[in-house]
């Protein structure tokens, strides 16, 4: 719910002007005023207009919004059957960060943008009508999705003690994306999903980009085990690249990693790759990376879900079928094996936990919370607020994110109250949002049920018991161990950095304390972190993070060819796809 708060006067806007186009004109009406061009042709607009201040000349506003100590000041509200050149008015009683009014936003030079991202209307198979941003080939980024509208940036000088008003006319449309081509080597499908679009009243699809294993044409008789990479939506099939590094590519510095020629590194590693897959003795697979953005995120979490439909079903049972039979996977359970990291490592557990019997393995790198004690740092079981420690006489915020060494740059409040500017009602495509998209039940209202206050971070304890019941994977493998250890010895992997930037090695600990307490069966599996690693290390004690994170494709084979040895049952093909 948006909170209601009393603002003070709009700061000061003077000295206005359009890099290369006409200056606005002011407007009677004292605020921002924000409409779209009739030369547009569209009408009847919903949707979240955003505006934007942000200090760099050289990158548009729209790509410069973050939650990290370079956070530039943004505005967000909703719209509805917006017009042609109907004026829409930012004034000081609309939320916004780091500043929650314009009136608190520091005198300066600044840079003005304004985008609409637009929203259609879901007729929902629960019987709720919702609107909510469609993917348009983009992985749910409302600053490039496809159709939606925007400003030229506007160069505003923001004074003290002054309140004049400007008009901003968003004039532009993002453009189509073009789909990535068919090559020798990778394949794309879609499908529309006969589950998925009976929940969202609409036609919907699951997407997918194929590695073809060496050998795949002159083996018509091969039938291949099947790798399955989690993670966020991918544009095409990543780390894969048949040619040297390019000679002239400029070096990037990586301010992550302190790693200069970073953009190189990144293409030696997917030549690399390349050469490994050709080798004589590189077991043959088809590695597939999904593509199933929701209307809510880049990614559905890949499980069922009240607020966002079946996914889980639809990707197990529609989309893996689908892919085995185009591509001749062996199609059985033995054969199929789950890896990713981050969100990826979350869906790799969740999924192998939620179908142990259709997959036989996960190597879940970096998970997401997979035991909700430890929400980043948040037991949301105990605690009262999400965004303040509990003490009497103290107000601490509580961290969201750090290096390597314990260095703060954001808090949980801040991830929360950036999002809530980009949208409400779980609406922002961010993730904190996109967990109460798949872990909520569904509300009154059609959208998801908050955990907490986006605002004030007070959390609800009925949504937290429905979280900790459906989704918390510790609670669950220790609720029915009796009924799933079997199915899951020897499955089950985790890797984390003991310096997750997001604190996701907690909830590991957590899980790691009841994995090897278990009997009858002992899970059989294995747990391992990175000295001072950071978010997204996947398990090489070799290798620095920076060159581990980019050989998550060939880093797990020889644990998945380990597992199948062990655990093909009597009569599996080991033997047509193991060509040289």
């Amino acid at each position: 719910m948006k909170p209601k708060i009393l603002f003070y006067l709009l700061a000061a806007f003077t000295f206005l002007y359009n890099c290369g186009s006409k200056e606005p004109k002011p407007i009677s009406q004292s605020g921002i005023s924000v409409r779209y061009s009739s030369d547009l042709n569209v009408q009847n607009l919903d949707g979240r207009l955003i505006l934007i201040l942000a200090e760099n000349k050289n990158i548009e506003p729209r790509f410069q919004v973050t939650y990290n100590l370079n956070a530039q000041p943004l505005f967000g509200k909703n719209v509805e059957n917006m017009q042609p050149n109907e004026d829409i008015v930012f004034t000081t009683s609309d939320f916004g960060f780091p500043y929650a009014s314009l009136s608190d936003v520091k005198p300066g030079t600044y840079y003005m943008q304004a985008v609409l991202h637009t929203y259609e209307t879901f007729n929902l198979k629960t019987g709720h009508t919702v609107k909510l941003p469609m993917d348009n080939g983009e992985g749910q980024k409302w600053n490039t999705s496809p159709g939606n509208l925007y400003s030229k940036p506007l160069k505003v000088e923001i004074l003290e003690n002054e309140v004049p008003s400007f008009k901003i006319v968003m004039d532009q449309v993002i453009p189509e994306i073009d789909e990535p081509k068919d090559t020798k080597w990778i394949k794309h499908i879609k499908m529309k999903s006969d589950l998925l679009s009976d929940f969202w009243g609409r036609d919907m699809y699951l997407g997918a980009h194929v590695l073809l294993p060496k050998g795949f044409d002159e083996h018509p008789q091969a039938k291949y085990p099947l790798m399955i990479f989690h993670g966020h939506f991918p544009s095409d099939f990543g780390g894969f690249r048949t040619t040297p590094p390019d000679p002239n590519l400029e070096p990037e510095y990586s301010e992550r990693f302190g790693v200069e020629g970073y953009n190189i590194i990144q293409q030696q590693e997917a030549y690399d790759f390349y050469n490994r897959w050709n080798e004589p003795d590189f077991p043959r697979f088809l590695i597939i990376e999904i593509q199933h953005p929701t209307p809510y995120y880049d990614d559905s979490y890949a499980v069922n879900s009240e607020s966002q439909g079946p996914y889980g079903d639809a990707i197990t049972y529609e989309l893996i079928p689908h892919i085995e039979k185009l591509f001749r996977g062996q199609g059985e359970s033995w054969s199929r094996f789950l890896y990713g990291g981050s969100t990826g490592g979350w869906e790799a557990l969740a999924v192998q936990v939620k179908y142990p019997e259709e997959y036989n393995g996960c190597f879940a790198a970096c998970p997401d919370p997979i035991d909700f004690r430890a929400y980043c740092l948040n037991n949301i079981y105990e605690a009262k607020n999400a965004y303040y420690a509990d003490a009497k006489h103290k107000k601490t915020e509580i961290p969201g994110h750090r290096d390597y060494l314990g260095n703060v740059s954001t808090s949980v409040k801040d991830f929360n109250h950036l999002e809530l500017v980009l949208g409400d009602k779980s609406r922002s495509g961010e993730q904190f949002d996109i967990w109460e998209a798949t872990y909520s039940p569904q509300g009154d209202d059609g959208y998801p049920k908050r955990l907490w206050d986006k605002y004030s971070g007070d959390i609800n304890a009925e949504v937290a018991e429905y979280w900790k019941e459906n989704y918390d994977l510790r609670y669950i493998l220790e609720r029915d161990w009796d009924k799933l250890g079997e199915s899951l010895k020897g499955k089950i992997h985790i890797y984390c950095g003991d310096m997750d930037n997001y604190y996701l090695n907690n909830a590991v600990y957590l899980m790691e304390d009841f994995l090897e307490s278990t009997t009858n069966p002992y899970y059989d599996g294995e747990v391992d972190y990175g000295d001072r690693a950071e978010h997204c290390w996947n398990g090489d004690q070799e290798n620095p993070n920076h060159i581990s994170r980019l050989r998550y494709n060939s880093m797990y084979v020889p644990k998945i060819m380990k597992r199948i040895m062990e655990s093909a049952p009597e009569g599996a093909d080991l033997s047509s796809w193991r060509y040289k």
